[in-house]
């Protein structure tokens, strides 16, 4: 007797076009997600609001079409939009780890269809110690902070210390050192 044995991959859909999300990203990708989620999981303690870390599929236009991506992470407060593993609402906070596959439609595809639903802050983070912070103005993405991490003190640009705050969760912060602990130079 043979079994069969399926294969899961994660998809997305944008724009109507599957991407498939396989193999799964480096390991330097996974530190610096679980660290922002840990700060933001602290952070949302006893609130109304969940932060969710690779593992829901975000509806983001679901009156238009079933396109759906699967953010790396995703703060929601609006629980009536959840149903199975998929939310359709409206997030509050979305961020996005690049990798060598996913990089140019995280900061374009992505970036656009977030932008279209109404996200109020989007960052992409690079594993190179970079982070892009974007808020929603006017309808518009707009870059309002961009880091590059150095972490020598005696470097004149040194920034590790450097506090990073949610903008909806002002509570919320994390040191930009905090966000890349663990992943190598």
């Amino acid at each position: 007797m043979t079994f069969l044995k399926e294969e899961y991959r994660k998809q997305e859909k944008i724009n109507g076009v599957i991407y498939d999300m396989s193999p799964s990203p480096s390991y330097q990708h996974g530190i610096i997600d679980g660290n922002i989620y840990h700060a933001i999981k602290t952070g949302l303690k006893d609130s109304l609001c969940l932060v969710f870390m690779e593992n829901l599929d975000y509806k983001y236009h679901p009156e238009e079409n079933d396109d759906y991506v699967v953010p790396d992470i995703m703060i929601i407060c609006d629980r009536k939009h959840l149903k199975g593993g998929t939310y359709s609402g409206v997030p509050k906070f979305i961020v996005e780890t690049l990798s060598p596959s996913t990089a140019m439609k995280d900061k374009t595809e992505k970036k656009d269809a977030y932008e279209k639903a109404g996200i109020e802050e989007y960052w992409i983070v690079s594993p190179g110690g970079s982070v892009e912070i974007y808020y929603l103005e006017n309808g518009k993405y707009v870059l309002t902070y961009s880091y590059i991490l150095q972490d020598d003190r005696e470097e004149e640009d040194y920034n590790a210390e450097t506090v990073i705050t949610l903008r909806a969760f002002p509570h919320i912060t994390m040191m930009l050192k905090d966000i890349f602990e663990g992943v190598e130079a």
